[in-house]
Parts: C-alpha cells; sequence; structure tokens
C-alpha cells in the first residue's frame, strides 16, 4: 500500500535484522547480517562495536537496494539489552570492546557489592538485583581497568551507552547522544520511580554520571540521519527500545495478564504489571516502554543460555546445527533419565548463580546421544518454566498461556515441549521479526498511525496444547530440581 514506511533494525546478539513496513504491517523487505562474539577468557563474552554498527550500515544499504529509500517516514530500532559501548566522543572510536550481556568478568565485584549489603537500595530503586548481567559494574569495571577510559571521562570526551546508544549516535553523525527509558532501565543506573540517572547508584559502581545518555520516552524524537549509510540524511529516528520490551509490545500486549517468552541466544520473559514492583522470587522489576500515555512497567525473568544450549550441544555431538541435535532428539521418546543444566555462563532468573557451570547429570551406560539433545530441549523449556512459575509467585495468580517468539520459537518440538512442561498452551506468533514489528509499530503510532493496525498481521499464531501428562511434567521436574540442587547449594 502506498503511504509512509517504516525501516526498523532488530540488533541481537548473533546477526542484525531489517525490515522495512508499510502502515498496515505488510513487509516490504528484509535483510540480515550475522555477527561474531568472543569469548577472551573464561566467563568474558565480547564483540567489536565497530562490527556492529557496520552490520547495520550492511542490513540497511540490503533494504535501500531491494525497495529503495522513497517514502521511509522513519528509523526505528530494537536492540540486544545489557551489552555496554564506551567510546571517544571526539574520534567516534570505541575504547574498548562491547561487553556482551552474557559477560561475568564483574562477578567477582558484584559478589562483594552483595556482601557489603549494598543489594536492597540497589533493587529498590532498579528493580534489578546487582548482578554481571548489567551495565552498570561492567561500566565500572572499565573506568579501571581501560586507561584511556578516566582521561576521557575527566576531559568530558567519554560516552558510554547500551547498543541502541551507539547506532544512534552512529546514525545521527555523533549529533544524537540517547537512548529510551526501557535500556536505561536496564543498565542497574536509572531509578525507575524518579526516572532519572541515579547519582548514588553511579557511585556505588564507579560509573561517571557524564559520560551517560540523555533518556527519553520510547517513542519520541531521538534525531535525524547523517547520510552515515545508505539512507539520505534527514530520515527521523523515532523509536527505540529494548528487543524483548519491543517483542512484547509487538505481541499486542498492552494490559497485565499476558506473558510472552523471546526464544534467542538467551530467553526473556516478560509481563506487564499494574504498577512497579519488586520482585520477590528472582525476578526483575523493569520499565517495558514509555510513551505519551505514559510509562509502562513490567516483570521479566533473563535467561542467560536458551536456545544457545542446543548449538553449543551440537558441537559438542559433533552435530552440524541446532536443527540435526532436534532431528536426533525426535528419534528417542525421552531423556532416559539424562539432564543437561545449561549453566554455560552461569544461571540466570530465577536462581541467579554466577558460579554455576553446566553440567550432564543422570548418565548411564544406557544413554546415548539422542538422549543428550533430547535433554537439551527439555532444559530450555525447564528454564522457561522455572522463571513462569516465579512470575505466577510474585504476580498471585496462575498464568494460563505462553506467548512465544524468537529464533528457537520456529521448532515445533520445542514449543510442543514447552506446552507438555508448562500444562498450558504456547501460541507462538507467525511472525518470526515481532521485536522489529513492534517497534515499528511504536514509531508508526509516533506518526499518528494506529499501531493495533500495523500489528493486526500478526495477531493469529500457533497454537500448542500440552499433551503429556501430569506425571510425566512431575517426574521430568524433580530430575531437573535434582540436577539444580548441587550448583545452588554451592
Amino acid at each position: 500500500m502506498a503511504g509512509p514506511r517504516i525501516l526498523a533494525i532488530d540488533q541481537g546478539t548473533t546477526n542484525t535484522k531489517a525490515v522495512l513496513l508499510d502502515s498496515g504491517g505488510t513487509l516490504l523487505a528484509q535483510a540480515s547480517a550475522p555477527l561474531t562474539s568472543t569469548y577472551p577468557k573464561a566467563g568474558w563474552a565480547e564483540q567489536s562495536a565497530t562490527a556492529l554498527w557496520q552490520s547495520v550500515q550492511k542490513v540497511i544499504s540490503q533494504i535501500v537496494t531491494q525497495a529503495g529509500s522513497e517514502d521511509v517516514a522513519g528509523i526505528a530500532i530494537a536492540n540486544q539489552r545489557e551489552t555496554l559501548v564506551v567510546w571517544d566522543a571526539e574520534t567516534g572510536k570505541p575504547v574498548a570492546p562491547a561487553i556482551l550481556w552474557q559477560c561475568r568478568r564483574t562477578a567477582d565485584a558484584c559478589a562483594h557489592l552483595h556482601q557489603a549489603g549494598a543489594n536492597p537500595a540497589v533493587e529498590a530503586a532498579t528493580g534489578l538485583a546487582i548482578n554481571p548481567l548489567f551495565p552498570a559494574s561492567k561500566l565500572g569495571w572499565v573506568m579501571q581497568q581501560v586507561p584511556e577510559a578516566r582521561p576521557l571521562a575527566e576531559a568530558g570526551r567519554l560516552r558510554a551507552g547500551t547498543v541502541d546508544s551507539w547506532l544512534l549516535w552512529q546514525l545521527t553523525g555523533g549529533r544524537s547522544f540517547a537512548t529510551d527509558t526501557s535500556n536505561a532501565s536496564r543498565t542497574q543506573l536509572f531509578n525507575t520511580g524518579t526516572l532519572t540517572w541515579d547519582k548514588e547508584l553511579a557511585a556505588l559502581f564507579g560509573a561517571p554520571v557524564a559520560a551517560l545518555p540523555a533518556v527519553q520516552p520510547s517513542a519520541s524524537s531521538f534525531g535525524i540521519t547523517a547520510g552515515t549509510t545508505a539512507l539520505p540524511a534527514g530520515i527521523p529516528i523515532l523509536a527505540m527500545m529494548g528487543d524483548s520490551h519491543a517483542a512484547l509490545y509487538g505481541h499486542g500486549v498492552r494490559q497485565p495478564g499476558a506473558v510472552k517468552a523471546t526464544y534467542g541466544t538467551g530467553s526473556s520473559l516478560m509481563a506487564l504489571t499494574p504498577e512497579r514492583i519488586t520482585s520477590k522470587s528472582g525476578l526483575s522489576g523493569t520499565i517495558a516502554w514509555s510513551a505519551a500515555e505514559g510509562v509502562a512497567y513490567a516483570i521479566e525473568g533473563n535467561i542467560t543460555v536458551s536456545a544457545q544450549a542446543a548449538s553449543f550441544m551440537a558441537t559438542l555431538l559433533g552435530l552440524p546445527s541446532a536443527r540435526a541435535l532436534s532431528d536426533l532428539a525426535q528419534t528417542v521418546e525421552s531423556s532416559n533419565g539424562v539432564t543437561f543444566v545449561p549453566a554455560l555462563a552461569g544461571l540466570g532468573a530465577p536462581h541467579w548463580k554466577d558460579s554455576a557451570t553446566g553440567t550432564l547429570a543422570g548418565m548411564t551406560l544406557a544413554a546415548t546421544p539422542a538422549h543428550a539433545a533430547r535433554a537439551t530441549f527439555e532444559a530450555i523449556a525447564l528454564q522457561i518454566a522455572d522463571v513462569f512459575h516465579a512470575m505466577e509467585q510474585d504476580i498471585g495468580t496462575p498464568l494460563t498461556a505462553l506467548h512465544a517468539d524468537g529464533g528457537a520459537s520456529a521448532n515445533d518440538f520445542l514449543m510442543q515441549l514447552q506446552a507438555d512442561v508448562l500444562g498450558c498452551p504456547v501460541i507462538r506468533s507467525e511472525v518470526a521479526e515481532v521485536g522489529a514489528l513492534g517497534v515499528a509499530a511504536m514509531a508508526f503510532a509516533s506518526l499518528g498511525i494506529d499501531p493495533e493496525a500495523v500489528l493486526s498481521r500478526s495477531a493469529d499464531g500457533t497454537r500448542f496444547e500440552p499433551k503429556a501428562g501430569a506425571e510425566w511434567r512431575t517426574a521430568l521436574q524433580a530430575g531437573w530440581k535434582a540436577a539444580l540442587a548441587p550448583m545452588l547449594s554451592a
């Protein structure tokens, strides 16, 4: 259809994607570029910030080649969260690799803060328990360990932000340095009650407030392009959200009661809450998004290694792909007592055990590679179930369904397994890029176009009803809890 178009960027951990959408939600063009993560030391995880930006340039170029740049009314950005980029404002060059959300290099520093009794105040201000996942301790590490950082901060040249801020800076040629409330709420430096950077938290973590971006609503005017991509100069950036938040918006969730799970490298479960809350069950209080209607709050559980467990196990078994692992898993009726706990970068929600490492338990002479393969997919589903049930405890009412998205949700075997493990329906979005769709819908809303019309094409999904009985579910959960117990008590 004729009319304005939004180019939505979905910058993830394993790849950067882009889609071009019209106001009816029709996909006009799409593109993807892979990314590489490096693990220079045990527990460390990094990416090249320059490569992140180049991947965005690449997908935008592909979109323009496919569909041109005419009628592009704006750009929307959904991004991997909690990854920290630090750069020199004068040269525009990163002063260190981007420290990924998965990175655990600050585990000891976070443990010391816990021991010092700092966690209650931090959690009260941010909704987040002190953890290496969040950028606060990462930025403190940069200030201590990267020689250029402190002099640049003292000179007013240091810039530190999440991936959205870095991309905005590049798109606008250094003219805009901002983030949105959803990304800011994941830094552990932002007070989600006052909606400001918290100077006391910054001092606690050793993070310079002056280096942090301006915080704006998720739907707002973030700046205009400067001709640094295949798009012409002058195109506005209209919306920015963390990818998990964008996915929740893309599912059409506007009121408390629905839960979504994004199956990616890690996983995020998120549900709206009536007001700002603090979890008592190992989850995080967060900001879902903010727009003209105000701030929407949510509760979230983050799993550090989710679908990545399948690619890890595939490599371990000498298989070419996670798809091959899935095919192998389906050759057996059960995991035969084998349990895989993919704590390959510690355990995230709701357990939060940084020292945990991956284990394969229940091995006997009867175990085969197929049993290990099936145990891997069970582990993905069981981790989701742990967070799902923790959400029920915090919310105080049973949850009746799970909305699924993300790359691994395309696997029917995993989705059916998830429904069986939860004992409730799983509804999978038929739009693969639901995060990009969500942030695009928010950008269209800023143009006065009904976001629900944009999302109408994704309203229907595939429904997976539970088929397994309660006895099977109870036995599987018992094996999972037994495998978790030693690492949780260590």
